[in-house]
C-alpha cells in the first residue's frame, strides 16, 4: 500500500467516527445550525489539542505522519474503544507492513503441514485468510459449523457462509452477535488494505447480496480478532457451547487458525459422541 492509500483510509475512518459521535456525548449543548451529523472538525481538534488545519489534513487524507501521542489524543476526543484505537494506529503505520506479494508467498509455503494438523483435531477447526476464504477444515467443523466441502470454492468464505448457510441459520444461537463481530473484523482488514482488489470486491459483492451486511458495513465499526463464543443447538445432541479462538500462524499474519474448544465438559462429551 502506498502512502496515499493509507492516508485516505485513515481519513475516512476519522470522518466516520467524528460523524458518529453526538455533541451531547462530549458535553456540547448548543447544537443549533449544524449542517452535518456528529461533531465539527474544530471541536475534535480542540479536544485533541491539535490545530484545526492539521486535523483537517488528516481527514482529507493528506500525507502527514501523526505521532502516537496525537493519535491517542484524537482517539480520546472521538471516544474510540480499544479496538478502534488499535485500528487507527494500524492505519497510520501501514507503510511499514510487509508487501502482499511476500504474504502470498508465505501462504503457499507454510500452509500444507498446517492443513494436515487441522484434520487431526477433535475440536471444530478451520483455517481462513484475511478475505475469510476457508482454506482447510476438519470433520468436527463440518458437523458443527458448516459442510464446507459442499460450497463451491468461489463462495467458500465465512462472510458468505454465515449469512446464507441454512445450518448456521437454524443452529447457531448467537449468529447475530457473531455476524456483527465478523463484519467489524473484516472492516478493519479492508481499512488496512484498501488497495487489495479481492477484499474490496468481496465487500462490494456482500453489500449487494445481503442488506444486513450492507447495514453493518456502513456503520464502519471495527474489531480486532479475539476470543469469542460459538453457541449451537444441535438437532441430535442439543446445546453445544464453545470458545472460538483465532490464532495467528507463524510467519504469515494473514492466515488465521480458528479452533472451537468446548466451554463445558458436557459439550466435549456430546462432541465426542458425534465424532464416534
Amino acid at each position: 500500500m502506498n502512502n496515499s492509500d493509507s492516508s485516505k483510509a485513515l481519513g475516512q475512518f476519522l470522518k466516520s467516527r467524528r460523524e458518529r459521535l453526538q455533541p451531547e456525548k462530549v458535553g456540547i449543548t448548543d447544537t443549533s445550525r449544524r449542517r452535518t451529523p456528529g461533531l465539527r472538525r474544530e471541536e475534535v481538534a480542540y479536544m485533541a489539542n491539535i490545530s484545526v488545519t492539521y486535523y483537517t489534513w488528516l481527514e482529507q487524507g493528506r500525507d502527514v505522519k501523526p505521532s502516537q501521542e496525537i493519535l491517542q489524543n484524537i482517539g480520546t476526543a472521538l471516544q474510540l474503544d480499544k479496538d478502534e484505537l488499535m485500528h487507527l494506529i494500524d492505519l497510520s503505520e501501514i507503510g511499514s507492513l510487509r508487501s502482499q506479494e511476500d504474504i502470498d508467498e508465505d501462504e503457499e509455503e507454510d500452509s500444507t503441514s498446517l492443513y494436515a494438523a487441522v484434520e487431526q483435531l477433535n475440536y471444530p477447526s478451520f483455517i481462513i485468510n484475511d478475505s475469510t476464504e476457508v482454506l482447510a477444515w476438519n470433520r468436527a467443523a463440518e458437523l458443527i459449523i458448516s459442510d464446507f466441502n459442499a460450497w463451491p470454492k468461489e463462495e467458500r468464505f465465512m462472510l458468505n457462509i454465515i449469512f446464507s448457510d441454512e445450518k448456521i441459520k437454524e443452529q447457531m444461537v448467537n449468529r447475530d452477535e457473531f455476524i456483527s463481530y465478523s463484519v467489524a473484523v473484516f472492516r478493519g482488514v479492508c481499512g488496512r488494505h484498501p488497495e487489495h482488489p479481492e477484499y474490496l470486491e468481496r465487500a462490494e459483492w456482500l453489500c449487494e447480496k445481503y442488506a444486513a451486511f450492507k447495514s453493518l458495513w456502513e456503520q464502519h465499526d471495527v474489531r480486532q480478532k479475539r476470543i469469542t463464543c460459538g453457541i449451537f443447538q444441535h438437532p441430535e445432541v442439543g446445546l453445544l457451547e464453545f470458545q472460538a479462538h483465532s490464532l495467528s500462524i507463524d510467519g504469515n499474519p494473514t492466515l488465521h487458525w480458528s479452533i472451537y474448544t468446548p466451554y463445558t465438559m458436557e459439550t466435549e462429551e456430546k462432541l465426542l459422541s458425534l465424532l464416534a
